[in-house]
């Protein structure tokens, strides 16, 4: 029995989710939730327009023109700047080659979508903390409580590791090491994992979290015991900048989040002479490109290569000594 057009919308649409994304395309938790918003705004877009109910929508109301419409309102109803437009196109086009590897008697429709351009956005600087502002919010915890431990041992590893906040927040017992050679095997985006390095300083601090060995549940948790979560780790993050921030100026006014930690992470390495693909490795970036943006952002490196550019060309020359005027040149002077 052949499917109506909303029955075949429904099963792809399920088949998008639990077997392209999660079980082919391996994807997190993170983009699922994205791709789920961005379509679900698509859908609730096409009803509005049309007239009628999410369940009568069909595979013909997934046309190129409705995607143009919704990307134009959600920029220009919505206030969604241009990179935020792109990563809703990015969540289409990927349903809409799904819908064509199953659906190929409508492979124009699909291609139209396909063939929508994304639109070029501005590159913002990357947001990070120095090194100075980073210890003084590590420094801002203070007291023995266990509330203290661990939030002095999940800002520790969010700056050692660099580890995105679902990495962080889904670290066990099983995945650290925190003899020597101390390490931690992080759980990256689409089962990419990765073994990071530890301090000392970080391995202490966990040690003195309530670990046990044989326990599946996440190291990081709440006051009531459940794993923390994204919005606990920010609030956690919050508070102590803004204690630092205090005693330290440079912290005032800055929205810090845990990403920004991994930023940070990434720009000291940088700092310290790590090669690129190194740190690329060390985050788990699928691309050297996404890594490369971190050198573009920092103004210390800059003047730096610029000196040693300088130097290397023959260019850098003493600072002259000071003009004097001889004992000689006055006395003509004063004979004129």
């Amino acid at each position: 029995m052949k499917r109506s057009g909303m029955d075949s919308l429904l099963a792809l649409v399920q088949s998008f989710f639990s077997d392209h994304l999660r079980r082919i395309r391996g994807a997190s938790e993170h983009t699922v939730r994205a791709y789920r918003d961005a379509l679900r705004m698509l859908f609730v877009f096409l009803t509005d327009r049309r007239g009628r109910s999410v369940a009568a929508l069909r595979l013909e109301d997934v046309r190129a023109d409705a995607v143009l419409a919704f990307l134009h309102h959600i920029e220009s109803k919505r206030g969604n700047s241009a990179a935020t437009r792109n990563c809703r196109l990015a969540a289409i086009r990927s349903f809409a080659e799904h819908l064509l590897r199953h659906d190929v008697t409508r492979a124009e429709q699909y291609g139209r979508i396909l063939a929508i351009p994304t639109k070029r956005a501005v590159s913002r600087l990357v947001s990070y903390l120095e090194p100075e502002d980073m210890r003084a919010v590590i420094a801002s915890v203070d007291g023995t409580s266990p509330a203290s431990r661990r939030d002095r041992a999940l800002l520790l590893f969010f700056y050692n590791t660099g580890a995105r906040v679902s990495e962080a927040l889904a670290v066990r017992p099983r995945d650290l090491q925190l003899a020597r050679p101390r390490q931690v095997h992080l759980h990256g985006k689409g089962g990419k994992d990765r073994i990071c390095p530890l301090w000392a300083e970080t391995a202490t601090a966990l040690r003195d979290l309530p670990l046990e060995p044989a326990a599946e549940s996440p190291i990081f948790r709440n006051a009531r015991n459940a794993p923390l979560t994204r919005d606990g780790a920010a609030y956690i993050l919050a508070k102590h900048v803004a204690h630092a921030a205090e005693t330290r100026r440079t912290l005032r006014r800055r929205r810090v989040t845990p990403h920004v930690l991994r930023h940070s992470c990434a720009v000291a390495l940088l700092q310290a002479g790590v090669d690129v693909s190194v740190i690329r490795d060390y985050l788990g970036h699928a691309s050297i490109a996404t890594t490369s943006r971190y050198i573009t952002t920092n103004l210390e490196m800059k003047r730096k290569v610029l000196q040693a550019f300088w130097a290397r060309a023959g260019l850098d020359r003493k600072s002259a000594a000071r003009w004097r005027p001889s004992s000689k040149l006055l006395e003509f002077l004063s004979s004129l």
